[in-house]
């Protein structure tokens, strides 16, 4: 891989960067210094009191904290103090609904301003805030809020009616349905309340609750490969390295215009499309539409942007769209631009100085890790393909198992292994809900293990290899094969199934599925499309998947299991490696 540096970037309007020398930087880091920083001296942490009152205690109260935009571009604002009174109100609402401290409150809702106010206000009041994806079909929907123990739902009329009410009877612990009404006329569905009603009613005043640093802030879900998604926790503590990577990678000053393009279902949407921007005094862009070119250049252009954190998937999508649109309106104010969900190939940063005048800088982090590990900073040089160093504070390394157990860390830069993490920073995921034994398992000899593949150069630069599992990472999401696999045998044509990754120029990787047909079906365009159908209604079209093929037999090993590894290889001409466990061989 060829190490090709680029320039940093540019520190626009007199502004000067957090971190200007990494290596001194990394030498006077400590998080104990920056929980001070940020808290002060209080023994308590909260990460609403964090985000909404400290910068109130700052000056901040009339700052634009977040900017709504609609369809029609309509501007809708919410200052710092304004969005404060409304999380109050919230959670007042919940006190009022008995909800005791520590339970899960959930929303299935766009980006709009329901959103910040349900989560900030379920943090304020010491409760667990779940944003789940308002893509998801029933069924993943299904899934999560019954892992999650969810208790109380805020979403829209109409998701509601499309998605919820069909699993209502499934969830006994989802007490209170709060809906978002998208027009004023009409009766609610049964045993649900109006969220504007009871946001009128309920005072505008709540103290945050004293919540402790190791308290679960945050729940959210990232698929397994062999079963249900995997419902991680972060603590309020968190706070502390959103904070600082906001500072430190994004560069992110108060006053400044933010946009953090991430949907709120997936944990960069909150993190940093959340809480970390508002601990930073910034003023967020939201955009309630979906991805557009044109859009997109004239947000960044009349919204003043001065720090943009999209995707890779995104850039792609952008680059298709031709040079010629970007270059076609002026970003004055724009200064930084990062990316995060997957990795960012080298023609993708390059492009950024042919559309903008400076290169996108690549970000590697994890739902697990609840903040960025790994960056190219804006004022260090970029090196193109790379996923850059570890930040301030974090220790990391590339290991592999050494053969008599254990671990080896890897010295050489040409060599590959897996990126291990040695514990301590806050933002580090508490657990897996009611799964102990696999949080046990993701820690060996004292780091954290993240499973992905990289190598690290000389430099301390890492750069991304692939996963170690199977998950699909398709446009920044996670998907499980097997949460495919299990809808998709709901299809009363469908024998045997199995779903891979396959590589896709915009998405990083797209979903096919394998299938063999139950007997009386014969493959057809028309089965196909209704094959497709089906799992759209059940998953939503993120998850489900893009290409079906019709198999007469999947290969599986002797005790049955299909063997997704083999597909995936001969998909891609790669090698088929040990076929010994192969159903049919000797």
């Amino acid at each position: 891989m060829t190490d090709r540096t680029v320039h940093k970037s540019p520190s626009a309007g007199g502004v000067s960067h957090y971190l200007t020398d990494y290596s001194v930087a990394r030498g006077q880091f400590s998080w104990q210094e920056a929980r001070r920083a940020l808290a002060g001296g209080e023994s308590r942490l909260n990460m609403a009191h964090e985000a909404l009152e400290r910068p109130i205690g700052l000056g901040l109260g009339d700052r634009v904290a977040a900017r709504f935009i609609d369809r029609n571009w309509n501007r809708a604002d919410l200052t710092y103090a304004q969005l404060h009174l409304r999380a109050c109100r919230f959670a007042n609402i919940l006190r009022s609904l008995g909800l005791g401290r520590g339970a899960a409150v959930a929303t299935v809702l766009g980006r709009g301003p329901e959103l910040f106010i349900a989560g900030l206000g379920t943090l304020k009041a010491g409760n667990v805030f779940c944003s789940l994806f308002s893509a998801f079909g029933p069924e993943p929907l299904q899934t999560r809020l019954q892992l999650g123990h969810v208790r109380v739902l805020v979403t829209t009329e109409s998701l509601y009616r499309r998605k919820v009410a069909g699993i209502r009877a499934a969830l006994p612990e989802l007490r209170h349905v709060l809906i978002v009404r998208e027009t004023p006329q009409g009766d609610l569905p049964a045993d649900t309340a109006d969220f504007a009603q009871l946001m009128s009613r309920a005072p505008e005043t709540y103290d945050s609750a004293p919540t402790r640093d190791e308290d679960v802030a945050l729940l959210h879900f990232t698929s397994g490969t062999t079963g249900k998604p995997k419902g991680v926790t972060l603590t309020h503590a968190a706070v502390i390295a959103q904070h600082v990577t906001s500072q430190l990678v994004l560069d992110l000053h108060p006053g400044e215009v933010f946009w953090c393009t991430a949907d709120p279902g997936w944990v960069t949407g909150i993190a940093y499309g959340l809480i970390g921007p508002l601990t930073c005094g910034a003023s967020m862009i939201v955009d309630r539409e979906e991805f557009d070119p044109q859009r997109w250049y004239r947000i960044l252009e009349e919204e003043r942007v001065n720090i943009w954190y999209t995707a890779p998937t995104a850039i792609r999508m952008l680059m298709k769209a031709g040079t010629a649109l970007a270059r076609g309106r002026k970003y004055p104010h724009l200064r930084h631009m990062a990316s995060v969900g997957e990795p960012l190939n080298a023609e993708a940063v390059t492009w950024g100085l042919e559309a903008f005048d400076m290169p996108f800088h690549d970000t590697w982090w994890q739902t697990e890790t609840g903040a960025i590990m790994i960056a190219n900073f804006p004022a260090c040089e970029v090196r193109a393909g790379s996923m850059g160093r570890a930040v301030p504070g974090v220790e990391a390394q590339v290991v592999r198992r050494a053969e008599g157990g254990g671990l080896e860390v890897i010295d050489s830069d040409d060599q590959a292994g897996e990126i291990a993490l040695k514990p301590g920073w806050p933002s580090m995921f508490s657990g897996y809900l009611e799964d102990p034994e696999r949080y046990r398992a993701s820690f060996l000899e004292g780091w954290y293990l993240a499973g992905d593949l990289a190598r690290r150069d000389r430099d301390g630069y890492f750069w991304f290899i692939g996963r170690a599992d199977d998950i699909i990472k398709s446009a920044g999401h996670l998907i499980s094969p097997f949460e495919v696999e299990s809808a998709l045998m709901r299809h009363p044509a469908v024998a045997q199934v199995a779903v891979i990754g396959v590589p896709d120029p915009i998405c990083g990787q797209a979903v096919k599925a394998f299938i063999e047909l139950r007997a009386g079906f014969e493959e057809s365009e028309e089965l196909r499309r209704n094959i497709m159908g089906h799992a759209r209604r059940l998953l939503g079209a993120a998850v489900a998947p893009r290409e079906i093929a019709f198999k007469e037999s999947l290969p599986r090993t002797r005790s049955g299991k299909i063997m997704r590894r083999l597909l995936r290889a001969r998909e891609l001409g790669l090698p088929e490696g040990d076929l010994s466990t192969l159903e049919g061989r000797e």
